[in-house]
């Protein structure tokens, strides 16, 4: 996950987009209404879409940074999530179905004249290049963020819950074929002399926009939902308790991201009998200024202390884990219980 001072970036990079997309929308429209070109009204269309795609990404930033109250106990981390789903679904109503709308009507429609289609030329280039900067600083961030968590580049957008950054660097790469495809559609129209080939520029950058506003939308649903923190936070915590004085074992691990870096974490416990009960509160508060102290993204932790022979208790995290057969030790007594796989 993000460090915690990477929310100013992700505002600098959503601020960064927003700025550009209001500017070239405009230049689009005016190129698209100059010219005729279906292509170029689709790629206006795509930017007004991405335009309020970052309105909707700063309302979330500044809406998950609000504090927890009485109404919302857990914070308002999940906001930041809702609002990059809605901008999602903004991406396809607002951009990706007027595209495909426009380029069927263009392509089944009478054929249209073009003309001036230097200007489409001329809008299309000072729009890859202020495109082009949007891209390279989301791209920066995220070569960033990838290489202090020592991931790759693909693998930290499919693990982050910063969905900001992803939606901003989703958006701005479709902009940027997006923007080759009307340019290979006005050229050929000009070349040809048939408004078919605008019309087919359309409808693809009216498919290239439902296929992303379909994968930020799966992306965001996972993290509503209520995801797993990241494998390798769970894989540390599971080790850290394990081995703690006092533990005889660690009969379950949920965890759930609630927020970007914040992570709900409920640890059921096996203590050590030996323990008395005042024994094991001291001990609970302990783990938990230690669990702080060591990962940063945690934000509320709950231990309970459970018996892990309970069947009860066992058939649950069966049910949810299965069996683990690479991860099995003898319990007390000489049986053999499978360890939760959680982050395994």
């Amino acid at each position: 996950m993000a460090d915690n001072s990477s929310g100013g970036e992700s505002t600098f990079t959503v601020l960064l987009a927003l700025g550009a997309n209001a500017a070239i929308g405009v230049l689009k429209l005016v190129a698209g209404l100059l010219t005729g070109s279906a292509a170029m009204l689709a790629e206006a269309a795509h930017s007004a879409a991405d335009t309020t795609t970052e309105g909707l990404l700063l309302a979330a930033l500044r809406r998950s940074g609000k504090r927890a109250d009485r109404q919302h106990p857990f914070g308002y981390g999940k906001e930041r999530f809702f609002w990059a789903l809605i901008a999602a679904v903004s991406i396809f109503v607002s951009g990706g179905a007027f595209a495909i709308i426009e380029g069927i009507r263009t392509v089944l429609g009478e054929e249209a004249e073009q003309t001036l289609a230097w200007v489409a030329y001329a809008v299309l280039g000072v729009s890859f290049l202020l495109e082009g900067t949007s891209w390279l600083q989301a791209v920066r961030q995220v070569r960033k963020e990838s290489a202090a968590e020592d991931l790759g580049f693909f693998a930290w957008l499919r693990r982050t819950d910063d969905p900001t950054v992803v939606t901003v660097c989703c958006e701005d790469s479709a902009a940027l074929i997006g923007l080759l495809l009307a340019f290979a559609g006005v050229g050929l129209h000009q070349l040809t002399g048939s408004g078919i080939w605008d019309g087919i520029a359309s409808l693809l950058i009216g498919v290239l926009l439902t296929f992303v506003a379909y994968v930020l939308g799966r992306i965001n649903k996972g993290l509503l939902i209520g995801r797993q923190a990241d494998v390798r936070l769970v894989r540390s915590i599971r080790q850290r308790l394990d081995g703690h004085e006092g533990i005889s074992g660690v009969v379950d691990l949920l965890t759930m991201m609630v927020g970007t870096d914040q992570v709900l974490l409920c640890a059921r416990l096996d203590f050590d009998d030996a323990l008395g009960a005042a024994d094991v509160e001291r001990l609970c508060v302990r783990l938990e200024n230690e669990l702080r102290e060591e990962f940063s993204d945690l934000d509320e932790i709950f231990l309970e202390p459970v018996p892990r022979e309970d069947p009860d208790i066992r058939a649950r995290v069966l049910e949810r884990y299965g069996e683990n057969p690479l991860s099995t030790r003898s319990a007390p007594g000489g049986a053999t219980r499978s360890e939760t796989p959680s982050g395994e």
